[in-house]
């Protein structure tokens, strides 16, 4: 007798693989937050909480965004805390709380200038023991004088090393800045 076996070989692939199915859903993109207000809160000691907001309730493009300048005073050190607003949406969407949920793909970037103008520390991290900058403390310089304060949401979801360079902006403002 003939052992013929190997000829039904094609006939067990082609069905084996043909019933195996690829799923091509590529993952949804983790895409950029609409933020359309920023809250910076700063408290010093005892002292009165003081909120400054950056509003942009159009947008880019349109309308120029409305912004409370920061006025502090010389040789303090605040705590801060942040918020990040999406008011376009009906109820207003807290992006603060995503950015909590997913801080392994989210850093906040400081950039006083001139750079002796604020000193910032984060206090907040994320699960590599990176800063994800929502919380923390700012000292002020001990003379007066001004300048700006650029605050940087940056998005890093898969590449996030603790700097500024990967990653793409979810919000990228500037305040005024006035020591006294």
């Amino acid at each position: 007798m003939k052992r013929t076996y190997w000829l039904y070989l094609p006939l067990v692939a082609l069905v084996t693989l043909s019933s195996c199915k690829k799923d091509n859903k590529d993952p949804e993109p983790d895409e950029n937050e609409l933020i359309t207000t920023v809250e910076l809160t700063l408290k010093a000691g005892n002292e009165t909480a003081k909120v400054f907001t950056w509003n942009d309730p159009d947008g880019d493009g349109g309308n120029a965004p409305v912004i409370t300048p920061i006025s502090l005073d010389k040789g303090k050190t605040y705590t801060y805390s942040l918020r990040f607003l999406d008011e376009s949406k009906s109820p207003i969407e807290d992006i603060t709380e995503e950015i909590q949920e997913k801080k392994d793909e989210h850093l906040v970037i400081f950039t006083p200038t001139p750079s002796s103008l604020l000193t910032v520390t984060i206090t907040d991290k994320d699960s590599k023991n990176l800063n994800v900058g929502l919380a923390g403390t700012i000292q002020t310089q001990s003379s007066a004088g001004t300048g700006k304060l650029k605050i940087q949401l940056r998005h890093q979801p898969g590449t996030k090393d603790g700097t500024a360079t990967p990653g793409s902006d979810d919000a990228n403002i500037d305040f005024d800045v006035e020591i006294k």
